[in-house]
């Protein structure tokens, strides 16, 4: 008979796949918006060097709990952005100048590097609200 603590999986194990489908996922979503690595670098938290490691597999570190909210609202901007454009227009909105009032002609991309982790979840509140989510 096996033991429940044998059973379940160690931290360790689960923080590792957790961070690896993150990392995936934030890989797909910087691709889909033609981000290049310096600011998918600075959108995810992380050096060049590091975020370059960190989408080849080439990285054994682990994500901070900044880091994991950054991918969580990223991904989930890009798919609110999904819900509410059209593909095409979905993956380019990051990079088109916005004169609302939270962009003042910015892109969201450039606010949300220049913002950090506060930027990244005002755009990604923004989307949810314009979508009718919030």
């Amino acid at each position: 008979m096996t033991s429940v603590a044998a059973a379940q999986p160690s931290p360790t194990m689960s923080s590792v796949s957790r961070d690896g489908a993150a990392i995936k996922a934030l890989d797909g979503v910087f691709r889909a918006w033609r981000v290049n690595t310096g600011s998918a670098a600075t959108l995810s938290g992380v050096s060049q060097r590091t975020w370059t490691r960190m989408r080849t597999g080439a990285w054994s570190g682990a994500l901070s709990q900044d880091q994991l909210m950054r991918a969580s609202a990223l991904i989930g901007l890009y798919k609110g952005l999904h819900l509410y454009f059209g593909d095409p227009l979905a993956d380019r909105w990051v990079k088109m100048p916005n004169g609302g009032p939270l962009f003042e002609g910015r892109t969201p991309a450039d606010y949300m590097q220049e913002g950090g982790l506060p930027a990244i979840l005002e755009t990604r509140e923004y989307i949810d609200a314009v979508r009718g989510g919030v």
